[in-house]
């Protein structure tokens, strides 16, 4: 009989092992009936399949979810508040009245112009009946956009007639999400769709890398919520409610925070690096960050890191102002240098008195004669950072390119005063306009100036010196250079004004640039302008050696190439000397220069006065000049040095001996006086005429300048006139408003004609 337990049994919490429970019906132990010792493999694959599947779908589902729901915020402009629409819709309303304001102002400047321009010709020379008529056109026209520009400058910008309504803005966000879907989702959905189609290998593989997005996207969900108002947006009167505040507090104190400061009332290093953050990103500069805070004697240097962008945005016209006048510089006292090795970086130099103080520069270096060799480094100057500008004179083909007052002969000089120096180089002077480096006269072998034969006699000797000096090295076996030395020294030619040579001058000298380095005829040149209408050739970007004082941006390019002026080669910035202040004169950017880095950076050359150039010029020539009689024995043009010096001597004398009239020396006089540019206006020489003589020639100071210059030219014509020269004035075309005056090139001539 079988046994019941109707009591409740209470749970187990112990150990469980194996038992075998008997009863009367079963009192021994059963055997279970045998089955198969494992499960089918298809039934346990299935399972993981299943677990795996899962397991994914739980990791990339809300990453899938999420990835639709940033699109659809992204289409639907969700990001975006009603009140930045209102925003941008009341901005494009306002942009609109700004442009047509600016227009108008743009019309009456222009207007204006053509209007004075027209007057001052009819101050000087009348005017013709249709030139009346333009003037009297021209006038009324002016008067009528006067008379508009003023209507439109009572009229106010209506900002509550702008306002948009709330279906506006709704239309606003329908149109541009169906610009969204329409113009980037929609194709490139059939892109992807179209890419599988015809390469279902690749959406296999696609698969998986999107799967992982989706699971790291669920991990790291985006924040879907509306942004704050972009800066542009905030600020302006017009763009606020006229029911509201125009700021509130919160964005006011955010803006104070951001507000750009001047870098010059900063004494730490902490100071100017914010200093510079914030002007950098209110200009919309996406920094990565600023190191290297340095303190300069002049002002700071800091490296500045790129996130996007490029360093060259900062060389922008429009930037550049900007930044000197939130920094609070001195006149184009930013210098931006790029990093040649880091695209992303530049050295940001921030200029807030003279980075060349006569400290810093420090006096010109006495050299004794013949206490060098022309191979040897010589000190010329200082780098903005204190380092020194030194480098060697050999086997540079050299072209420098500065205005007019831009020091160009003044570094000229400086170079010649280390190669008259040499114990192994002779030093000839080339200038068709001028002196050249005339201020050593006594320590240079042979001078060639304002005379076109004379230099072209030079140049086509030098020539054929190149190709015997070539003949030389093959029979020497001295391979593919010349060998300096005391009895084989090199030869430095310093050739002034380039552009004023004749052009048979101009060919030979840019045959001779070619030829010459190899033979150590080297030559340093001088010029106003880098461009090939001015050069002959296109040589300039050929040569070795390029120097650059204050200059035109399109001779920068020239010389340097396309990208210079955002790499943060400036010398556009500089400017050049006047006849009472020094301003940037002798200050340079250099490449090519022996030892020296192929960067951006600026230089100060030392001033070589005359008086000094003078002292040092006798005392080599007591010392004695290098000797040319065994070298040019054994080229076989001993007799035609001779020959060439003896024609340089007379033309010079010749030239002294001439009775130029009192008149043309005075004019010859006022382009000397400024560094003999290519043309000075009749105001120009004017303030010269008076220096010379105040009796005569300031005797119109009290009128109004169109008088005083018509008299001026009125007189001076006479005194010509009298003197028997043709020589009249000319319309002045590279200025603005084309004033009179005269050329160089045209009192070059006179003076010649007098001979």
């Amino acid at each position: 009989m079988s046994t019941h337990h109707s009591t409740e049994v209470a749970p187990y919490e112990g150990e469980y092992v194996w038992a075998e429970i008997l009863d009367d019906d079963a009192p021994g132990p059963q055997q279970e009936k045998p089955g198969p010792s494992r499960r089918p493999a298809a039934v346990r694959v299935g399972r993981y399949t299943a677990a795996a599947l899962r397991a994914v779908a739980g990791g990339t589902v809300p990453g899938l979810r999420h990835a639709w729901a940033a699109t659809a915020h992204w289409t639907t402009l969700a990001y975006m508040s009603d009140e930045e629409i209102r925003r941008r819709m009341v901005k494009r309303h306002l942009d609109t009245y700004l442009e047509q304001r600016e227009d108008v102002t743009a019309d009456i400047n222009r207007l204006g112009k053509k209007a004075q321009k027209l007057t001052r010709d009819a101050v000087d020379f009348g005017l013709t009946t249709e030139e009346g008529r333009r003037l009297k056109d021209l006038g009324t026209e002016l008067k009528l956009r006067r008379t508009a520009g003023a209507a439109l400058a009572q009229i106010p910008f209506d900002i509550a007639a702008v306002q948009p309504t709330r279906e506006q803005i709704r239309r606003y966000r329908t149109v541009r999400a169906l610009g969204r879907f329409a113009g980037v989702l929609l194709p490139a959905g059939s892109t992807a769709l179209a890419l599988v189609l015809a390469a279902p290998a690749a959406g296999l593989v696609a698969v998986p890398v999107l799967a992982g997005a989706a699971w790291w996207l669920g991990r790291h969900p985006l924040a879907l919520t509306q942004r704050a108002l972009p800066a542009y947006l905030v600020g302006p009167r017009e763009l606020e409610k006229p029911d509201m505040p125009t700021v509130s507090k919160e964005h006011e104190t955010v803006q104070e925070e951001a507000k750009p400061f001047p870098i010059r009332d900063v004494t730490s290093c902490e100071d100017a690096q914010e200093a510079l953050r914030r002007a950098l990103l209110a200009q919309g500069c996406d920094i990565e960050g600023i190191t290297g805070v340095v303190r300069e004697p002049w002002g700071w240097t800091a490296r500045v890191v790129f996130a996007s962008g490029s360093p060259e945005e900062l060389a922008e016209t429009g930037t550049y102002r900007r930044l000197i006048t939130l920094l609070k510089l001195r006149r184009n006292g930013l210098l931006v240098e790029t990093d040649p090795e880091s695209g992303d970086t530049c050295t940001v130099r921030m200029i807030l008195t003279d980075p060349f103080t006569p400290e810093l520069v420090g006096p010109a270096p006495y050299r004794a004669p013949l206490s060098m060799s022309i191979t040897d480094l010589a000190d010329y100057g200082v780098a903005m950072d204190a380092t020194p500008l030194a480098f060697t004179l050999a086997g540079l083909m050299l072209l420098m390119v500065a205005d007019s007052g831009g020091g160009k002969s003044g570094v000229m000089l400086a170079m010649a005063e280390v190669a008259t120096a040499c114990y192994d180089a002779v030093t000839l002077n080339l200038d068709p306009a001028g002196t050249g480096i005339g201020d050593l006269e006594q320590a240079i072998t042979l001078s060639a100036c304002m005379d076109d034969e004379a230099i072209c006699a030079v140049l086509e000797f030098l020539l054929s010196w190149c190709s015997a000096r070539a003949r030389q090295r093959a029979r020497y076996g001295w391979g593919n250079k010349w060998r300096v030395s005391r009895e084989h020294p090199a030869v430095c030619v310093f050739g002034d004004e380039w552009p004023q040579l004749s052009e048979r001058a101009k060919r030979l000298l840019v045959r001779l640039l070619l030829l010459g380095r190899k033979e150590a005829i080297w030559v340093y040149a001088g010029s106003q302008f880098g461009t090939k209408d001015y050069l002959g050739e296109a040589i300039g970007p050929k040569l070795s050696a390029k120097l650059l004082g204050a200059c035109r941006r399109v001779d920068i390019t020239e010389l340097l190439g396309a990208g210079a002026v955002a790499e943060g080669y400036r010398a556009d910035l500089l400017q050049a000397a006047t006849h009472t202040q020094p301003n940037d004169a002798g200050q340079i950017y250099a490449t090519g220069l022996p030892g020296m880095p192929n960067k951006p950076t600026r230089y100060q050359v030392r001033e070589i006065t005359p008086e000094h150039a003078a002292r040092v010029a006798a005392e080599r020539r007591t010392a004695g000049l290098v000797d040319l009689g065994h070298t040019l024995t054994e080229a076989g043009l001993l007799h035609q040095w001779r020959a060439l010096q003896k024609l340089c001597a007379a033309l010079r004398a010749g030239t002294a001996d001439r009775e130029v009239p009192p008149v043309l020396q005075l004019l010859r006089g006022a382009f000397t006086k400024e560094d003999d540019p290519a043309f000075l206006t009749m105001d120009q020489i004017h303030t010269c005429l008076k220096a010379a003589d105040p009796a005569r020639w300031g005797a119109w100071d009290d009128r109004d300048d169109v008088s005083r210059l018509r008299e001026l030219g009125k007189a001076l014509s006479r005194a010509l006139r009298d003197a028997g020269v043709d020589l009249p004035s000319e319309r002045l075309k590279e200025l603005a408003g084309q004033p009179r005056g005269y050329r160089l090139t045209a009192i070059q001539d006179a003076i010649e004609a007098t001979a």
